[in-house]
């Protein structure tokens, strides 16, 4: 993998191709494996799942997204070790979870070496109301340092109220706004990467704010999706 360009094909094994120190930080969206208490209401497609059913655009699906809390916590463990050996002393991981596994990704987060320093919300307005309980209007941004990061630097916000794009290309992508912000986490001219690019928001804000990206995708479609908006985010900036 190299600053600039897209590794198609499993985040495991893009991962082992980055030398240690070589990326600034880490700003990513994992499959949430969400969905439902029992495995049953999580093997549905992420389509039904992350969609609204009055949403009349429909989403090829994604993998990775039916996994129970022991087999994701094993398996965003190695992930997110693997990304921070990459990551440079200092640097930052930061990774988007729903409600449902907060407290399994939390723990993720610690036992794959990550110094965890806390979670930045995302409010979205016009979130369904949920009658006689509480709605489940906020996404969450667990964080963290690979080792001890100086308290300097640029102030960042630790909550957004966003709705979620209506013109998006992916079933859970994340507003553009939110992402610029993440991304100021790697220093100007820096490099983020994300393992789970989607449909390369992260990327496209990466540019936007003046920072390197790489990452990785297990969808050919949704990496043909990156790559378009990358291009048209470059036009844009040049």
């Amino acid at each position: 993998m190299r600053p600039g360009e897209i590794y198609v094909g499993d985040a495991m094994a893009g991962l082992a191709t980055l030398a240690p120190g070589s990326v600034h930080a880490v700003i990513t969206d994992p499959p949430y494996s969400s969905g439902g208490q029992f495995r049953g209401d999580r093997s549905g497609s992420t389509d039904k799942k992350y969609t609204s059913t009055d949403t009349k655009r429909r989403f090829a699906d994604f993998d990775g997204d039916t996994r129970d809390q022991r087999s994701l916590s094993f398996w965003l463990t190695m992930i997110l070790a693997a990304a921070r050996k990459a990551t440079v002393p200092g640097g930052v991981g930061a990774t988007f979870v729903d409600w449902r596994q907060l407290a399994t990704v939390t723990d993720v987060f610690q036992a794959a070496g990550w110094v965890f320093r806390g979670i930045a919300v995302w409010s979205k307005p016009g979130a369904r109301p949920m009658l006689g309980r509480p709605t489940n209007a906020c996404e969450y941004v667990v964080w963290g340092t690979n080792g001890a990061r100086p308290i300097a630097g640029e102030a960042l916000p630790g909550h957004w109220h966003i709705s979620a794009p209506r013109d998006r290309e992916h079933p859970t992508q994340k507003p553009i706004e939110v992402m610029r912000s993440l991304v100021r986490l790697a220093p100007a001219g820096g490099v983020v990467l994300d393992p789970f690019l989607g449909s390369g928001t992260t990327a496209v804000a990466a540019e936007a704010e003046g920072r390197l990206w790489m990452g990785c995708e297990s969808s050919e479609h949704y990496a043909d999706i990156a790559r378009s908006r990358i291009a048209k985010q470059t036009t844009v900036a040049a």
